[in-house]
């Protein structure tokens, strides 16, 4: 399958787009967010979190580069590489140990950890337009095409 683009109207269609990942995904796997400051990188993130049970506040991890959630037997993580200065400090933060087959890592600004990040399920571009959000999801494994084919079904 190859890349499926979708249109959100508003942040309640962001927010069910990210309760519906978070069923399609069953708390596991990596999905890359991309988008300039604004874009809707950490909307999606919150729908996300929440849809997969998270019942209490979700916050951006702009500052401490990482938010984990624990959701009963689900474990989430939620990244905001935006003030990482050299991604050597992924290393140093032990990064490669988030990275779990039982897991559902969300990881924004993906490329300011270029060389220290495995290859994602599916990468998310998010692209403000007038009335909305412009969504390109690329699937990047089996995985991710099943995730995609499944988003695309519902949000097309």
């Amino acid at each position: 399958m190859s890349e499926v683009t979708l249109f959100l109207a508003d942040e309640d269609a962001m927010v069910a787009l990210g309760h519906r990942i978070a069923q399609v995904t069953a708390g596991a796997g990596l999905i890359f967010l991309e988008g300039d400051l604004g874009a809707g990188k950490t909307t999606l993130s919150r729908g996300t979190i929440r849809g997969l049970g998270h019942t209490g506040a979700v916050k951006s991890p702009t500052f401490t580069l990482v938010e984990p959630y624990e959701i009963g037997e689900i474990r989430a993580f939620h990244f905001d590489l935006y003030r990482l200065v050299d991604p050597e400090e992924l290393e140093y933060m032990g990064i490669r140990d988030y990275f779990d087959e039982d897991a559902l890592c969300l990881i924004e600004w993906p490329d300011k950890g270029t060389g220290f990040l495995p290859k994602p399920d599916l990468t998310i571009t998010i692209t403000p337009r007038d009335h909305g959000r412009q969504l390109k999801l690329l699937p990047q494994s089996a995985r991710g095409q099943s995730w995609c084919a499944a988003l695309a079904l519902e949000f097309k």
